[in-house]
């Protein structure tokens, strides 16, 4: 019998669109300033195209499972472009019926004005970088839009797209749980569907970790970060959204990711893109590819069939072990049959001592981080791997 959790030889697309009117002090993405790059971006949509070309030559004949557009602001794309994309993807991955195309977008009111026509071109699941619902959080985030763009953003995209999801920032410096409780009641307000709620991670290259290091920026500790995840559970399972992965909350199955799904499950997906990250099955091994970080790399790269910076066949221990980490961050879990090529067994070992411990639990054929494993999933991985 088919494993309906089995994304098969189905591939997705991974867009990614570097240009941001402003780089965030928290992002540490492949990103540049958009400002004066007309011509350079006409061109990378012309190489984006060109890649997928190529990466479609190599796969031979598959099915479409999504697409994604990611970033960087690809809501800043030109929406032909979004639509060339979308069109050249069909036609050379086929897919089974209808398929999720999602897009990032902020909620500022220039990209608002776009919205209509990105939906025309094809999109129909739109990702709102909403981040906050007040305007000194928003300032201090370094976002661009207001709570009241937000609001006007979100009220729009429910119009125009039949799926939308909003990204929300928690463990900020100075928050609270009973002040993140009553902007997370709020946020519940707006009627999107799924709502992916990331805590603060400071990266030591960005504007934040320089902070950090001078002691300007002060963030939660362990504790008051713990305080915070727990009270994001309570409210969004009162308001009946299901935690099916650990930073992502969906009112109902149907409001899952589909993209995110396809590649927590092991699924091929080509990226493209300067920067784009792909898994592929090529000659039948798991191949990870990395696209030139630099625009201009990636479109000569593109442009004389070599993209990619970096291209390695995992070895199975190394997919295996790929495939466990993102599996555990779901609450699907990960087959247990992954635990041969990582020489473990369910009946010994790191994994009984977890599963007796309250950690994981073992339920028709997959390995799954209980509720008390997913909050401290980084130690259940390095007890298990090492």
């Amino acid at each position: 019998m088919t494993d309906p959790l089995d994304p098969g030889t189905d591939v997705g697309l991974y867009v990614h669109w570097p240009y941001c009117s402003r780089i965030c002090p928290y992002c540490d993405f492949n990103v540049v300033r958009d400002r004066g790059r007309g011509e350079e971006q006409a061109a990378l949509a012309e190489a984006i195209l060109a890649d997928l070309e190529a990466q479609a030559a190599l796969t031979g004949p598959r099915r479409l499972a999504s697409i994604f557009f990611g970033g960087g602001t690809p809501s800043l794309m030109d929406p032909a472009a979004v639509a060339a994309v979308i069109a050249r993807a069909r036609t050379l991955f086929p897919p089974r019926g209808d398929i999720e195309i999602t897009l990032e977008a902020n909620p500022t009111d220039a990209e608002a004005g776009r919205f209509a026509a990105l939906a025309e071109a094809g999109v129909n699941r739109l990702s709102m970088g909403v981040q906050a619902l007040d305007d000194a959080s928003l300032a201090s985030l370094g976002r661009n839009h207001s709570a009241a763009e937000a609001l006007r953003a979100v009220e729009l995209a429910g119009r125009l797209f039949p799926r939308l999801s909003i990204d929300l920032i928690y463990a900020r410096p100075g928050q609270t749980p009973d002040a993140w409780a009553r902007e997370l009641t709020a946020a519940l307000a707006l009627g999107f569907e799924h709502v992916s709620p990331y805590q603060l991670t400071i990266e030591a290259e960005t504007a934040f970790g320089r902070a950090l290091r001078r002691g300007t920026l002060v963030p939660p500790d362990e504790d008051g970060a713990a305080a915070l995840y727990e009270t994001t559970q309570a409210v969004l399972g009162a308001a009946g959204f299901d935690a099916y992965e650990v930073s992502n909350h969906a009112r109902n199955a149907a409001a899952r990711s589909a993209h995110n799904l396809h590649v927590w499950r092991g699924g091929d997906y080509l990226g493209l893109g300067p920067g784009a990250h792909g898994r592929l099955t090529l000659d039948g091994l798991r191949t990870a590819t990395v696209a030139h970080r630099r625009i201009a790399d990636y479109v000569s790269g593109v442009a004389s069939g070599a993209p990619w910076s970096d291209r390695e066949a995992l070895s199975p221990r190394d997919a295996a072990e790929e495939r466990l980490l993102l599996g555990l961050r779901t609450t699907e879990g990960a087959p247990a049959a992954l635990l041969g090529p990582l020489d473990l067994s369910g009946e010994d070992g790191p994994v009984a001592d977890l599963v007796a411990e309250g950690f994981l639990t073992m339920r028709a054929g997959r390995l799954i981080a209980t509720p008390r494993g997913r909050p401290v999933l980084d130690g259940v991985l390095k007890a298990l791997l090492t």
